[in-house]
């Protein structure tokens, strides 16, 4: 008896691991397509910058720098305002939106047209405070961020209301499988927050 209930739980395990290795290999696979078939935008009010790592030395990380180059030419052809997002963590000597904005504003962007948002922690929180911080809601927002991270984002975007387009930002080919691994979990955690309801 007990031994037909222990192959019987053997059983189970094996399938939820099943399961859950097919739903992470369809999510994997989501983010390698949406990536592809993200829409070009069209005239948009206003640019949201994504923030990325920060180094100790308080210069923007490779991937970061990739993001403000991409944002840099969506300035040069929309001239909107930019809100450059992202908190402090970790070994970083200062908050990542603080930053990106002196970044662009030493490349020429105008100190009136770009806004820092220090305080946000992840994508929604990004996004919820760059629109408090412009003090409107912007008809159509252009997103920035990682070609990987973009779906997420305009769909998180989406979720708080707004028309959002997005601008992918190349990374390196060196992280091209870790990142995407880690935005199918990211993708994971976004469906389970729908689901509950949160």
């Amino acid at each position: 008896m007990r031994q037909t209930l222990f192959h019987r739980l053997i059983l189970l395990a094996l399938i939820a691991v099943g399961l859950f290795a097919l739903l992470y290999l369809g999510l994997f696979g989501w983010v390698c397509y949406a990536e592809s078939h993200v829409e070009t935008p069209p005239e948009t009010d206003a640019i949201i910058v994504l923030g990325a790592q920060v180094k100790p030395d308080g210069t923007p990380s490779v991937q970061l720098e990739y993001r403000l180059e991409t944002a840099l030419s969506a300035y040069q052809q929309l001239a909107q305002p930019i809100v450059c997002c992202g908190g402090q963590a970790g070994t970083e000597p200062a908050p990542e939106g603080r930053v990106m904005a002196d970044w662009l504003i030493a490349r020429g962007v105008p100190e009136a047209d770009v806004l820092a948002e220090t305080a946000s922690g992840d994508t929604r929180e990004n996004i919820r405070n760059a629109i408090r911080l412009l003090g409107y809601t912007p008809e159509k927002v252009l997103i920035v961020t990682s070609d990987y991270h973009v779906p997420r984002a305009l769909q998180i975007a989406r979720d708080q209301g707004l028309q959002a387009w997005g601008m992918s930002a190349p990374t390196l080919p060196e992280y091209w499988l870790k990142n995407r691994a880690r935005e199918a979990l990211g993708w994971g955690k976004y469906l389970l927050n729908r689901f509950l309801g949160r």
